[in-house]
């Protein structure tokens, strides 16, 4: 299936919030070939089986969990390798804790001798968020206490000294507000588009770095009736092969045969 004709397109009924955040995640996978997506993603691994079917083909998805949606043969391992290789394009990475240098905290809160939280760890975020070429930043909560001044711990670091070799690294933070691109000469986020509903004072006062602005603050565009047709179709029958609850919740979808 073709992308959808936007300009011309109209939607009968109003897009979920998590419907614009997953069309706004899969806008950012745009030209990918080869996406993978984590663990417990479920908005990321929906975003990225809509972008694959809006590609005709072009790109491939891999959803770490899927048996079903795997480019992979053996999930995990050989996305670190191929990751290294240069052979995945984009991969998405989550944290309790986001400052504005794009610096990710996987791993405490707190002083990390005497932490007041502890949780799973980075596993290999530190060493994808190096290789990968887009990596894209999400959380759907969106308050000072996740998008802080300065993460507590760095599991994974946004930026690097010079002369380190990085070919990856952010590209992009998409959360329930707004999504901000990354510049990384700059090592500062801009704001690119709020959601509908929401508006730049709320997203500044509910973000504990500073942010670029533009002139002008677009809002981000919602899925067409095209598309939503694909996302609550196709799409939500596939990631209910992963998510069952995430995709009955959302689009009412079990899993398609």
């Amino acid at each position: 299936m073709s992308a959808d004709p936007r300009p011309i397109d109209t939607v009968p009924t109003p897009p979920h919030p998590r419907e614009v955040l997953i069309h706004a995640l899969s806008d950012l996978l745009q030209g990918c070939r080869n996406v993978a997506v984590g663990a417990v993603s479920p908005l990321p691994g929906s975003a990225a089986l809509l972008a694959r079917a809006r590609s005709d083909g072009a790109c491939r998805v891999t959803l770490l969990g899927s048996r079903r949606h795997t480019y992979f043969t053996d999930g995990g391992r050989e996305l670190f390798d191929c990751a290294g290789q240069g052979r995945i394009d984009a991969f998405f990475l989550s944290g309790v804790q986001i400052d504005g240098a794009a610096n990710i905290n996987l791993t405490c809160l707190g002083d990390p001798q005497r932490p007041k939280a502890r949780f799973s760890g980075a596993f290999g975020s530190a060493y994808l968020y190096f290789v990968v070429p887009r990596v894209i930043l999400f959380r759907e909560e969106h308050d000072r206490r996740i998008f802080v001044p300065k993460v507590d711990y760095i599991s994974a670091p946004g930026a690097t000294a010079p002369g380190v070799w990085r070919p990856g690294g952010p590209h992009a933070l998409v959360t329930g507000l707004c999504v901000m691109a990354f510049d990384r000469a700059r090592g500062r986020f801009r704001l690119r588009s709020v959601h509908p509903g929401h508006t730049v004072e709320e997203v500044l006062d509910n973000t504990g770095f500073d942010v670029d602005l533009p002139d002008s603050v677009p809002e981000t565009p919602v899925p067409t009736a095209s598309t939503l047709a694909l996302l609550r179709g196709p799409v939500a029958a596939e990631v209910a092969e992963t998510y069952p609850r995430f995709a009955a919740d959302l689009f009412g979808a079990t899993p398609s045969h």
